[in-house]
């Protein structure tokens, strides 16, 4: 449960997949990250993830990707102080987190 890279969305909430049994998920809504995307046409979030080289070796991606949606959805408005405290919840030991909440804050600012 420390790094988050299992992050997945249940009922509209950020929850680390590993750290709750498959039967607590029974009926409710699980958002993975395979969800994102529709076909080929990739979600903004992981649009913006390319652009900004928010990624590398891409194990905590599926996380990053996830909490920032969740964020967004819930706060479209959300700060910048907010999300870069947010993300960094989340372990990443290849990027540094700046592309990252770059990337978020891309999104967020594009929806305005």
């Amino acid at each position: 449960g420390v790094c988050g890279a299992c992050t997945v969305i249940i009922d509209g909430e950020p929850v680390r997949a590993c750290l709750m049994f498959a039967i607590q998920a029974s009926e409710k809504f699980v958002r993975t990250v395979e969800g994102l995307a529709d076909g080929d046409d990739l979600h903004p979030l992981q649009n913006a993830f390319k652009e900004e080289h928010a990624l590398q070796c891409g194990f905590c991606t599926p996380g990053f990707l996830m909490l920032a949606v969740s964020a967004l959805e819930r706060d479209p408005d959300i700060s910048d102080g907010a999300l870069g405290e947010l993300l960094p919840s989340n372990l990443c030991r290849c990027t540094g987190y700046t592309n990252i909440v770059r990337a978020a804050r891309k999104v967020r600012d594009a929806s305005k």
